[in-house]
């Protein structure tokens, strides 16, 4: 008790539990505190754990009455009051140990003490309380196990229906395979022209690029030549406030202007001709742009139909993903289900076993009872016997009682009767013996007188 691994409970913290946990009907009603403290009852504590075997192992309280009858058993009615106890020590001697108690006497069921019984009742206590605690979380663990084959189940309807879903996306109809190949050869074609045009787009665009760079040379050069015009045009101006009388230098002056007025007239003449040619490659760039257009939106057309191709056949990667996936979750559960069969399939066989034997052992027992009833019986009816025999005996010495009663009285009037004679003879004796003293006296006085006399 020293060295206890569980709490040592309150007596009414004891008296509460065993009333609400293991004592039903009548038996939890009439258990009190008095029935422990200060000095426990030995029914009591006996009923206590009658109902503790019962509650953990289905071992009825009427069921330790029962002794297996033997033939060499002598005066077997001598051993019912005893069976009891003897079945109820041997059980709580083996359930114990299992509460951490292991000094459980006979005395304990006989003549219990308050701490002992106190430190039983605890360990009892304790113990109840660790296996409902596991009972709940069993339950828990059945109810997962339930929610677990629910989820398969699901699981298994999911991955029917995705397999059909990816059937009917992966499989074309036949009426429809004829359609679907033109689809694919359209596609097909499609697809190389885009590939032509892309490459037709990036040389036209090139060329354009090269243009534009002509162009702004072009502009570039005519802007040069416009400001050597109005240089130019400064330096007649200059000059004309410079000009000479003389006119030879003039004609000299006048030739030269003339000619780089025609240098001039040349430059502005092969620029415009620049100019219209750069304006028809602009119109001409205008209406290819248009053009381009057109095609760049066919391209996005076919572009936003090949995304969603795209995206249909990445659906489908995915469908087939998943598909692989809950394939191999089906395969897990299914490993689990088989294995759960297995040990379901093992279990069911060691329960079968179990109830053949329990069977077997119940055939046993009720036999064996049968057995015993027919002993009891017999027991039963030597004891009717034996009662008639003990009522005629008592009613032969009620009438011994009733003949001595009688004579006692009688005896009692008898000595009454013979003290009063034995008074009255004693009274005469006495006098008798007065008078044969005093005739005595007389005698002697008379033999004196003689011898005097003489």
């Amino acid at each position: 008790m020293a060295e206890n691994t569980f709490p040592i409970h309150n007596v009414d913290d004891i008296v509460n539990f065993y009333r609400n946990e293991v004592l039903i009907g009548q038996e939890a009603k009439h258990f009190t505190k008095a029935d422990l403290v200060p000095v426990p009852k030995p029914e009591a504590v006996q009923t206590l754990y009658m109902r503790v075997l019962y509650l953990l192992f289905r071992f009825r309280p009427e069921c330790h009455s029962m002794v297996p009858l033997m033939e060499n058993i002598q005066y077997p009615a001598y051993h019912e009051g005893a069976a009891a106890i003897l079945s109820v020590y041997t059980r709580m001697r083996q359930f114990l140990p299992m509460c951490m108690v292991y000094d459980f006497s006979l005395n304990d069921l006989l003549a219990p003490k308050k701490l002992k019984t106190v430190f039983i009742l605890s360990g009892i206590m304790n113990f109840l309380h660790f296996r409902k605690q596991r009972m709940e979380v069993m339950r828990d663990k059945e109810a997962k196990l339930r929610a677990d084959k629910e989820k398969l189940q699901v699981c298994n309807k999911a991955i029917q229906e995705a397999e059909r879903k990816i059937e009917l996306l992966t499989t074309i109809p036949p009426e429809q395979q004829a359609e679907a190949e033109e689809l694919a050869a359209a596609l097909a074609e499609v697809q190389t022209t885009t590939v032509h045009e892309y490459k037709e787009v990036n040389a036209r665009n090139e060329s354009i690029a090269e243009l534009k760079t002509r162009i702004a040379e072009k502009m570039q050069k005519l802007a040069q030549v416009k400001v050597e015009v109005s240089e130019v045009k400064e330096d007649i101006t200059r000059l004309k406030s410079q000009i000479v009388e003389s006119p030879e230098e003039l004609k000299s002056q006048m030739e030269k202007m003339k000619e780089t007025v025609k240098k001039i007239k040349n430059s502005i003449k092969e620029t415009d001709e620049c100019v219209v040619e750069i304006q028809n490659r602009v119109q001409n760039m205008t209406h290819s742009e248009a053009a381009l257009q057109k095609v760049y939106g066919l391209l996005q057309d076919l572009e936003t139909s090949m995304e969603s191709t795209k995206q249909r056949h990445k659906e489908c990667q995915e469908l087939v993903a998943q598909n692989e996936k809950m394939q191999k979750e089906l395969k897990r559960l299914c490993n689990e289900e088989v294995h759960l069969k297995r040990v379901l399939g093992m279990k069911l066989d060691k329960e079968c076993k179990q109830n053949i034997r329990r069977q077997k052992k119940r055939e046993m027992k009720e036999q064996h009872v049968q057995e015993v009833l027919g002993q009891c019986d017999q027991i039963q009816q030597k004891r009717e016997e034996m009662a008639d025999k003990i009522q005629e005996i008592t009613g032969e010495t009620q009438q011994l009682k009733a003949k001595i009663k009688s004579l006692r009285e009688v005896c009692s009037k008898e000595t009454e009767k013979a003290q009063a004679v034995y008074d009255e003879l004693s009274t005469s004796m006495d006098e008798l013996h007065k008078r044969i003293e005093q005739h005595i006296t007389d005698l002697k006085l008379n033999v004196t007188k003689m011898s005097a006399e003489f």
